[in-house]
């Protein structure tokens, strides 16, 4: 009982509580009526003066109807009001707007009715229900000749979003569009007056009008329009990407920079635009600029000037980076201690280190190379070239082929110097030392071109006869040498040992994967055909091969970057049933999409990675290649890469063994030559794992993740791994290698494929890279049984990572330049700082992978954009009018 009236009590007392809290919302409902009513005098007389010109329009007196409308177009228009707030014009219409609506139906067709739409569209803009797209219908009633901008900009935002979802309507049904597409191309003009740039690349984008756009772009306008356009194209489907390339480039060709409509033609990889771009040039320094910018990408031009041709060559490279030295100070050699510093490694056995055996010699040999590529000269190989007591002997059978080799490393792009200092080894009676020797000149012409083709000389006539051997090595040698060439006469050479069953499967596949180095992302049918063929044909023994790797990594190289144009071919690989195959669909596939950051095709290869496969039973090597497949097509962009990062963080956790000891591999692709902190721990982490395997990709993508860096941090680590594997000699060799890469051209080269501000992919570096982490997938056989010479692959992907200026005649002008983080400015208001933290330094100056360089002073115009590389200058006309 007492319960209940407790009850009672507390129900009563909460109904009251209600009735009180609903007097409250009433009283504030009634005081904000109360103080809507009481509007200021002036907005009240606006008021007023709105309705009564609404009366006007419903009277049938025409006379009355044209100069009220015209009232009320004036009061819209003149209508300042916040930015947060709808204008007063419009707020007080609000009330009388489907008035207004059904009186504009109800009146014949004449001017007034015209203008009435014109102020109805305005006026649609806040009352008109979402996807009616009133605005935009109005707007097609009303009188055309008002110019579309004097509404106000909020008012033609409003309208271009809603031409946009009119277009996607329309298209879906498959109506007319060109109404729409005349009045999106009066909305552009005002929007690039405006600063709206990126608003009107949307436009014309959603109505895949792009091409209509440089007839509106002029020299203020430009610069944005076009960054913006570069910008999306990471970010959009085919064909579109291709598309917004084009239309930047053509209105770089149209305002005279054809340095930069250079590097969009070079991006889309169009020989013929390519050529174009450079003809069009009149300027001969300008000409000398794009000569040096092909020359980066090594891409081949004919031309009668015989100082272009020196420039499109690269045969001054060793010159520069050697001036580069010496201007940084580094010239003289070291030695593989001064990269070791065992004194600094923390373990008792001191003795073990510097026992002579083969083995330290052979890591000492490649770490030789790599810390004194392109100086021409070392303490080890080099100097005592006459003696017998040679450093070449101190290494067993196959190793003096790589201490040969990293002779032709040392003397990079010296073709002079190098060819008499390796001449010696070519008459040597080891056929090793001859290998060694014929490598290294393959080594040495990387990416040099020289009228006379010493290398196609020296190293045809040993492929037609010597030993397997000396085959092998003359066969790798061309691939490095003319990397990117695509010259017929090594297809022609090259193709009858790629199809000859009767050979070992080494030499058809490192035959198949020279012409998947030159032949680059040329997509050549004959190759590709007689590499399929051969695929076909041999037995499945032969094909069992761990060399058949590289039939598909030379298949997949044919086609890098070209997207959907290895379809055919991967239909085709279908057929083949041997775990091969699956393979080289793999790869053809990731290469076909390489850098393009594709989303499906980076799910696809997750996808593959998914699949549990029980290694007894089947092949599980493609997956290996669908993880490097990920960072492959990642690497194009930041986003992807930064995504693809945690993908493997999953995969590491999850995966086969296959897959885990990938994973490093493909950590060292994605960021080479670029030390990020994250993945340099996450690498750390994995080179002390327990799986060998996974600790030697580790200790392998350590040295490209630093390479040429210099990297302390790095340095660190890898002394400390030293120790901890002091007593595993194979760990340990790969540990040397990795120093050894870490401190290459003592820090002053990047393996890092993507140049010209990171916008430009080198295939040739690609196909390098590709091919020394291909080889890492079976490093037991490779690295540490006799192909460790593999590792050279690299070279095609190493390059000074310098900024060096020059005069018109090509000879060396320090400048200012600061040189600071690079800073993404896409679509930003103003004219903000493309780079942050800078410091100013005099040319020539080293670049680190996310840096950008600007010059400090106004004496001098570059002739390229973009500071990197080899730039040249011209004087400022208007500084030196100042002075």
């Amino acid at each position: 009982m007492v319960n209940e009236q407790n009850n009672n009590t507390s129900q009563k007392e909460l109904d009251t509580k209600k009735e009180n809290q609903q007097k409250k919302t009433d009283d504030k409902v009634k005081d904000k009526k109360e103080q809507e009513e009481e509007l200021s005098e002036e907005d009240q007389q606006l008021k007023n003066e709105l309705e009564m010109l609404v009366e006007r329009l419903k009277e049938d007196d025409r006379q009355l109807h044209r100069p009220a409308l015209e009232q009320l177009r004036t009061l819209i228009r003149t209508s300042t009001s916040s930015m947060t707030s709808v204008p007063k014009p419009l707020k007080f219409l609000s009330p009388h707007y489907s008035t207004l609506k059904e009186l504009h139906a109800s009146w014949p067709e004449s001017a007034d009715k015209q203008l009435f739409a014109d102020i109805l569209s305005v006026l649609s803009m806040t009352y008109a229900e979402e996807g009616q797209r009133e605005s935009l219908r109005y707007r097609f009633i009303g009188s055309t000749e008002e110019d579309i901008g004097s509404w106000g900009h909020e008012y033609v935002r409003h309208l271009s979003g809603e031409i946009m979802q009119e277009y996607e309507a329309r298209a879906e049904k498959e109506e007319m569009t060109d109404d729409l597409l005349k009045l999106a191309l009066e909305v552009v003009p005002f929007l690039l007056k405006h600063n709206a740039e990126a608003d009107a690349v949307d436009l014309l984008l959603e109505l895949e009008s792009i091409e209509e756009l440089p007839q509106f772009v002029d020299k203020d306008t430009y610069e944005r329009v076009c960054l913006y356009m570069v910008g999306c194209v990471n970010l959009l489907v085919p064909p579109d990407d291709i598309r917004f390339m084009k239309t930047a480039r053509i209105i770089y060709q149209q305002q005279e920079k054809y340095t930069q409509a250079l590097n969009l033609s070079i991006r889309m990889r169009d020989m013929d635009l390519i050529r174009e771009d450079f003809e069009s040039a009149n300027d001969p320094l300008l000409k000398k600029q794009m000569a040096f910018q092909l020359a980066r990408q090594q891409i081949q031009l004919e031309t009668e000037d015989s100082e272009l041709n020196d420039c499109l060559n690269n045969l001054n490279l060793s010159k520069y980076f050697i001036a580069l030295a010496t201007e940084l100070d580094v010239l003289e050699p070291k030695t593989p201690e001064d990269i070791y510093k065992t004194h600094l490694e923390n373990h008792r056995m001191t003795f073990s280190a510097n026992v002579d055996s083969a083995r330290n010699n052979l890591s000492a040999s490649f770490v030789n190379g790599f810390v004194n590529a392109g100086f021409g000269k070392d303490k080890l190989v080099v100097p005592d070239a006459e003696s017998t007591n040679n450093w070449i002997y101190k290494t067993k059978d196959h190793g003096m082929i790589s201490a040969t080799a990293s002779i032709g490393m040392i003397l990079l792009w010296n073709l002079e110097q190098g060819l008499t200092v390796i001449d010696k080894y070519m008459y040597s009676d080891d056929d090793n030392i001859k290998a060694g020797a014929l490598l290294a000149i393959g080594i040495l012409n990387s990416g040099v071109r020289e009228e006379t083709d010493p290398a196609m000389a020296l190293l045809t006539e040993s492929i037609e006869s010597g030993s397997v051997t000396i085959k092998q090595s003359a066969i790798f040698g061309l691939g490095l040498a003319y990397a990117g060439s695509a010259r017929e006469e090594i297809s022609e050479l090259l193709l009858p040992i790629v199809s000859d069953t009767a050979l070992s499967m080494e030499l058809s596949s490192l035959a198949a994967l020279a012409l998947g180095m030159v032949f680059v992302g040329t997509c050549d049918g004959d190759i590709t055909s007689t590499i399929l063929q051969t695929m076909m044909e041999r037995e499945d023994s032969y094909l069992k091969d761990t060399w058949s790797r590289f039939m598909a990594l030379g298949l997949g190289l044919l086609y890098l970057g070209r997207q959907d144009a290895s379809d055919a071919t991967i239909e085709t690989l279908k057929a083949i049933e041997h775990p091969l195959g699956k393979q080289a669909e793999v790869l053809v596939e990731v290469l076909s999409y390489a850098g393009t950051g594709n989303v499906l095709k980076v799910q696809k290869m997750l996808h593959i990675c998914n699949d549990h496969i029980d290694k007894e039973k089947e092949d599980d090597q493609h997956q290996a290649f669908a993880t490097i497949g990920i960072a492959l097509i990642a690497m194009g962009e930041d986003i992807g890469s930064e995504m693809s990062l945690r993908t493997f963080n999953h995969l590491m956790h999850y995966g086969e063994p296959v897959i885990r000891k990938t994973v490093p591999l493909a950590l060292g692709l994605l960021c080479a030559s670029n030390p990020l902190v994250n993945v340099l721990d996450t690498l750390s982490k994995y080179s002390h794992d327990n799986d060998n395997d996974v600790a030697v990709s580790a200790i392998f993508a350590m040295g490209l993740v630093g390479a040429g860096t210099n990297n302390a941090r790095l340095a660190q680590m890898l002394r400390q791994l030293a120790s901890f594997y002091h007593k595993d000699a194979s760990s340990l060799f790969m540990v040397r290698i990795a120093q050894g890469l870490l401190h290459m051209a003592k820090g002053t080269m990047t393996l890092n494929p993507f140049h010209t501000d990171r916008q430009i992919m080198s295939p040739v570096a690609i196909a390098g890279l590709l091919c020394s982490i291909i080889t890492m997938t079976d490093y037991k056989y490779f690295i540490f049984g006799r192909f460790h010479y593999m590792l050279y692959s690299l070279v095609t992907a190493m390059y000074p990572r310098f900024l060096i200026t020059f005069d018109e005649n090509l000879e060396s002008l320090p400048v200012t330049v600061r040189v600071g983080q690079a800073v993404d400015v896409v679509g930003q208001a103003g004219r903000p700082k493309t780079i942050t933290g800078f410091q100013t330094h005099s040319t020539p100056v080293l670049l680190a992978h996310s840096e950008r360089a600007e010059l400090a002073t106004d004496e001098y115009i570059s002739m390229s954009t973009i500071l990197e590389g080899i730039v040249l200058l011209k004087k400022n006309p208007l500084a030196m009018m100042e002075e």
